[in-house]
């Protein structure tokens, strides 16, 4: 049994702040966390836990750094990653001009590695622990991703791209093809590791009445997998949906009739939601990822955070790569909050963390798992360095709470923040390079025994 100890500030979201208040935010300036075989064995104050360590048990001290659970990304596009800081239009545009051109290439399984190889290596080193990713419409796209992610044991979910029309033929599958492709990856990859599957019609725009269909239909004959797809991004999108469809209510009609919305769909933007479709989604159960920096770049609007709070929709925090700008979840963070003060509603930073962190998680039914680092959960955390910068240090020197520090971090910092990043216990990025930090087994401990939790 491994077990290693690590002293820094700690910091993790046991609920909304927004929702159970201040306190849902636990804090400790100095504090002690445990780990035991990849998961969480203590999280708490350092001069309670060390109290009860056996005499000679090592400690990692880690001065001037906090401790934080992984972030998790509601919604991000691993074929994208080359056309990251693309010039552009608006959504439909952006797709034909640069998106579409780009996933091509990921008929090549050669291509689909390299491109996942790096695409990981971006979110760890941006302190991205968990996500959920669309792939391109070939099978081997997400092969090769899930192949990546198993090798090094992230907690990820991704689908392979449903898209039968209104897009070029080399990214078009059928009914028939994409229900196979789909099959064959959920029994391949699902439950495989700490990886999920997600059935991914790309938005209403490009799926068939019939490919809608067969998508609600695979996802209820598997109960365990979520859906993933757009919804209300851009306006001229939701005019063409309108178009498309002319029998349905709205766009999150469009999805119901088909049986894709439920407690284990996650839709992207929601930019031009109405309070009527947000309570429909509140109600079933459906979740909301917010992509602000992909939503300002492409014009597509201003998302009201508070509006699907107060309408009971979860949300989580994208980076939609590649319309966003940027891997790092504490960028989104500052993103969200320029986006809330546009709207007139100022994004506080406990909640924004909440968003990155345990709301992700939420979103994406892997709570039980991942979004916290209460005891018994798996130990995916990073360690940020808050004098990253010289003027990372000096703002965080003089910041007098742990919001004030984190607001700071999310407006100044980046993936120089992200000093390392441990997935299940064991050290996946470091900074610097430099080889893992080896820490003291603390032999003959049998406190803290930490039980795996029990799948959502």
């Amino acid at each position: 049994m491994s077990r290693y100890a690590y002293r820094a500030a700690l910091l993790h979201a046991l609920d909304d702040p927004c929702v159970a208040g201040p306190d849902a935010v636990t804090h400790y300036d100095d504090g002690l966390l445990v780990v035991e075989d990849g998961h969480v064995a203590a999280f708490g104050a350092y001069a309670e836990i060390a109290a009860t360590l056996p005499a000679g048990a090592r400690v990692t001290e880690l001065p001037g750094r906090l401790i934080t659970p992984g972030f998790v990304d509601a919604h991000i596009h691993y074929p994208q990653t080359d056309v990251v800081a693309a010039w552009g239009s608006q959504l439909l545009d952006w797709l034909n001009n640069h998106t579409y051109p780009a996933e091509q290439a990921f008929a090549d399984r050669a291509h689909a590695d390299e491109t996942a190889a790096f695409f990981l290596a971006e979110l760890l080193r941006n302190g991205t622990t968990s996500a959920l990713i669309f792939g391109t419409v070939h099978k081997t796209s997400v092969d090769a991703l899930f192949d990546a992610a198993l090798a090094r044991n992230m907690r990820l979910i991704a689908g392979k791209v449903l898209m039968d029309r209104r897009a070029p033929a080399a990214l078009t599958d059928t009914v028939e093809t994409g229900r196979a492709d789909t099959e064959a990856l959920i029994r391949a990859w699902r439950g495989k590791g700490r990886l999920g599957y997600a059935v991914t019609p790309r938005f209403a725009v490009t799926s068939s009445d019939a490919q809608l269909a067969m998508a609600g239909e695979v996802a209820a004959a598997h109960p365990d997998v979520l859906i993933h797809t757009h919804m209300a991004e851009n306006r001229e999108e939701v005019a063409r949906v309108g178009e498309l469809f002319p029998g349905a209510g709205d766009y999150l009609d469009v999805y119901a009739r088909h049986g894709l919305v439920g407690p284990r769909s996650v839709f992207a933007h929601c930019v031009h939601s109405s309070d009527d479709a947000l309570r429909r989604m509140a109600t079933a159960g459906a979740s909301a990822a917010f992509c602000p920096s992909s939503n300002l770049l492409l014009g597509s609007g201003l998302f009201s955070l508070k509006r699907a709070c107060t309408c009971g929709v979860t949300v989580g925090l994208g980076t939609d790569i590649g319309a966003g700008a940027s891997f790092s979840l504490l960028h989104m963070m500052g993103e969200a909050y320029k986006v809330g003060q546009l709207g007139g509603d100022a994004l506080d930073p406990l909640h924004a963390f909440y968003l990155a962190t345990l709301a992700g998680a939420r979103a994406l039914k892997i709570d039980g798992h991942v979004g916290n680092l209460i005891p018994g959960k798996e130990a995916d955390f990073l360690v940020l360095d808050l004098a990253a910068t010289p003027l990372l240090a000096r703002r965080t020197a003089t910041a007098a709470t742990i919001a004030e520090k984190l607001f700071v971090l999310s407006v100044l910092g980046d993936d120089r923040v992200v000093e390392r990043t441990y997935l299940a216990g064991e050290l996946a990025h470091s900074r610097d390079g430099a080889a893992p930090v080896v820490n003291a087994l603390v032999a003959g401990w049998d406190g803290y025994a930490a039980t795996p939790p029990t799948a959502p």
